[in-house]
């Protein structure tokens, strides 16, 4: 007997496998924790496997889960192209987005790539900053949409995923637990620099900071240089880094999240917001892929 796969139950599971949380998937759809429950069990039920291994404390795709995600965003795609071509309903107008550096080394020019063919009629504008900076371009009205990190837990914005910072250098890197700690750095308003520096602090660690730049490419060329060490998401460790061995006795740093957030520019044309909305969908969408490098040419 063939399974039919619900695209309802599939938009659920890409949800929780995105946010690692039942709680925030039902957010960021507007439901219920019992709904999402209720998805995720008639999906596997369908499946005839189990897609996430769960705890009181957390939530894990299963082999089978991250097979199913790869197929859940495929089936998702093929269905919203078949609406868009028989509704004829385009986005178009002029979309400024901005990305947080973060994503220069992941799989966003891929979704991006996608984005641009199915919506010709958009008119993308990309800046790529801190997630800091992002956020002010964001308030001053600068910027209609913005794919960047924030302090976990709280703040605007619509949750993409949730992963841990780590402490990542050259694999032959281990600090000197005596010394101070030396860092490699984004400069202010850098989000992670602040957790890093605060961290440190509170554990009574002294640090110096070895390499400052605005450039995510030239904090890693230090880092690979073995020049010190950087505060990372661990989903977007780039190749040739790898997390500092504990004997380092360094902090863990804690979480993390990553989002989206509208802008509210007064005056904004209806095609501007309707653009924004088909790109933060495909984002959401295919938020797993932001995990993964971008694959070489």
């Amino acid at each position: 007997m063939r399974s039919v796969y619900d695209p309802v139950h599939l938009r659920t599971f890409l949800a929780v496998a995105q946010t690692l949380s039942f709680t925030q998937a039902a957010r960021r759809l507007g439901v219920r924790q019992s709904t999402v429950s209720q998805h995720v069990r008639r999906l596997e039920d369908a499946a005839g496997r189990r897609l996430f291994t769960r705890d009181t404390h957390s939530v894990r795709l299963t082999e089978d889960g991250e097979a199913m995600v790869g197929f859940a965003r495929s089936i998702l795609d093929v269905q919203e192209r078949a609406a868009a071509y028989f509704t004829g309903n385009r986005p178009r107008g002029r979309l400024r987005f901005g990305a947080s550096e973060d994503f220069v080394l992941s799989r966003l020019p891929e979704i991006l790539r996608t984005f641009r063919r199915e919506h010709p009629e958009v008119d993308l504008e990309l800046t790529v900053a801190l997630s800091g900076t992002l956020h002010r371009q964001l308030d001053a009205g600068r910027l209609d949409l913005v794919l960047a990190k924030r302090a976990s837990g709280g703040g605007p914005g619509e949750l993409v995923w949730r992963d841990t910072l780590s402490w990542i250098g050259a694999p032959r890197l281990s600090p000197d637990p005596d010394r101070p700690v030396p860092l490699i750095v984004f400069p202010p308003p850098g989000i992670t620099r602040a957790r890093a520096l605060e961290v440190l602090h509170a554990h009574g660690r002294a640090w110096r900071v070895v390499c400052t730049s605005t450039s995510l490419s030239a904090l890693i060329a230090a880092a690979r240089a073995e020049l010190g060490v950087m505060a990372h998401t661990r989903g977007l460790v780039p190749p040739g880094l790898e997390p500092v061995p504990a004997r380092a006795g360094l902090p863990e740093l804690g979480d993390v999240d990553f989002v989206l957030l509208h802008g509210h520019r007064p005056g904004a044309s209806p095609g501007t917001r309707e653009a924004a909305d088909a790109l933060a969908a495909s984002i959401l969408a295919g938020g797993d892929r932001l995990h993964r490098p971008e694959p070489p040419l």
